[in-house]
Formats: structure tokens, sequence, C-alpha cells
């Protein structure tokens, strides 16, 4: 049985043959594999490798060449209007809390040591010496 196009040549024209002719390969190179791998010709072997590992069918490159610039382009452009927008949202935000300031959070450093808050691990502990409460500059 021989196929429509030599095998020397399958590489090149796989993509461009029709589907019943890829199967006739295919079926031809099928008992040209079950001889010994060693009695097979440079070709056979080349085709047989490309028809079963080529980048052709899932095994296709998803991506076009040029495609990793344009992701980075509209990742880019995605992160800076987010910024653009975080940014505007935090211009027109009011002001933070007043317990996130830092003469509030040592008042409460205080009333913690008053009432004795957490004697075994925490503020109250002997030999305390963390920050407590104050996590303002």
């Amino acid at each position: 049985m021989s196929s429509v196009i030599p095998l020397s040549n399958v590489e090149a024209q796989w993509e461009k043959m029709e589907t019943g002719d890829k199967i006739a390969v295919y079926k031809e190179l099928e008992e040209v594999m079950k001889k010994d791998w060693k009695e097979l010709t440079l070709d056979e072997k080349k085709a047989a490798y490309y028809v079963s590992f080529g980048p052709h069918g899932p095994r296709a490159p998803v991506s076009k060449p040029g495609d990793n610039f344009k992701i980075f382009l509209a990742t880019s452009a995605l992160v800076g209007v987010t910024g653009v927008l975080f940014m505007a949202i935090r211009s027109i935000s009011p002001e933070p809390p007043r317990t996130l300031n830092k003469e509030w959070q040592e008042a409460s450093n205080e009333r913690a040591l008053e009432q004795k808050m957490n004697p075994i691990t925490g503020i109250a502990s002997e030999g305390y010496k963390g920050p407590g409460f104050v996590q303002s500059k």
C-alpha cells in the first residue's frame, strides 16, 4: 500500500492534506512501525515521529508569534487603569477614622494596662516589649 505522498515529505504536506489522505498515511505508518525500528529508513522514522508527536491537532501551538507582547501590553494597560481608578477613589474617600491615629492607639495601650488586659502573653504581661495597639507611625 502506497500513500498519496511520499513519507519523506509528510512534515511539509500534513497541514494541506485531506482527512482521508491523513488516515491513509497514518495507516501506512502504522504498518511500517510494526517492523523492527532498526530496519526503518530515516524518512519513515521522521514521518512516524511527526505524525505521532508533531505540532498539529491537539499539540498545535495555542498562541501565535507576537501574542506575548500583546498580552503584556493589555495587562499593563489594565494595571494602569486600575491604578488610576484606585487613585480617583482614594482622592474622594473620607479621612480615616480617628481610632487609626497614633494618639488614640497609645491611649488604647494605657487603657489596656489599666484593665490588665491579657495578663499572660499580652500587653499587661510581665516584661512585655511589643507595640501593643500602636500600628500607626
